[in-house]
């Protein structure tokens, strides 16, 4: 399926006391992934709310591996898992400079209606930009 990796320097704020990445900045590694990957498909979150449909993670999983410090430079690779329909996953590794692995995870994110709350079907326009 289709796949996009962005790079990121690590910032000093997302470390703890040892200079190594808290744990939890990973979620925040994969969102950034997945918004780019979605705007290099040629949609937009912010488009997408404005038509009245959200895109909340339902289910992450995270394997860390090895440690990102302050001031590396993380790759974070965002894959979709398959064609979306009321649920869209994505498959993420994070590696460093060096190629090495650091974290693999995954994402289920469903889509809602924002007026009835409710799961509804991918939007046609995403389907028809991964059908190019």
């Amino acid at each position: 399926m289709k796949i996009d990796e962005i790079q990121i320097r690590v910032r000093y704020g997302e470390t703890d006391q040892m200079g190594v990445v808290y744990h939890g900045n990973y979620a925040l590694y994969l969102e950034m992934g997945r918004i780019e990957w979605l705007r290099k498909l040629g949609v937009s979150y912010k488009k997408m709310e404005e038509t009245g449909i959200m895109l909340p993670v339902i289910s992450l999983n995270i394997n860390y591996k090895k440690s990102a410090g302050y001031d590396d430079v993380i790759h974070v690779k965002t894959e979709l898992r398959k064609i979306p329909t009321v649920k869209i996953e994505f498959d993420y590794e994070i590696t460093n400079s060096e190629g090495e692995i650091l974290t693999t995870a995954s994402t289920t994110l469903a889509f809602i209606d924002m007026k009835t709350n409710r799961p509804v079907r991918a939007p046609q326009y995403i389907l028809d930009k991964l059908s190019d």
